[in-house]
């Protein structure tokens, strides 16, 4: 018997959880809070009202990407964490179960 099965099983399931938790929720926030960000940095680098040149572009731009990234991290990473918790626990109530119940019970 393998004895961390539930926990392994479970991070799988919070890691597709959390994916579908960043698609719905998290993508759009983290692009606009990068690029509240990027625009904040350009501007103060190149003066307000941000003009259209390429570097103040790739500032946002990058800084997009990283806002999105961060918030991916965040969603996946942290329902990953609940789910190994969660079958950790059942694998450790299942265990202390087992070890209550002894070798000649019939559970």
């Amino acid at each position: 018997m393998k004895t961390r099965e539930a926990a392994r099983k479970m991070t799988y399931i919070g890691i597709g959880a959390g994916l579908v938790l960043f698609a719905v929720t998290g993508l759009l926030p983290g692009s606009l809070l990068g690029g509240v960000i990027g625009l904040t940095m350009a501007g103060s680098l190149f003066g307000h009202p941000v003009s259209s040149t390429l570097m103040p572009r790739l500032i946002v731009g990058m800084s997009m990407l990283g806002g999105v990234l961060v918030s991916a991290v965040i969603f996946i990473a942290g329902s990953a964490s609940a789910g190994w918790l969660a079958g950790y626990m059942f694998d450790s109530l299942k265990a202390k179960h087992a070890v209550e119940a002894g070798p000649n019970s019939k559970y």
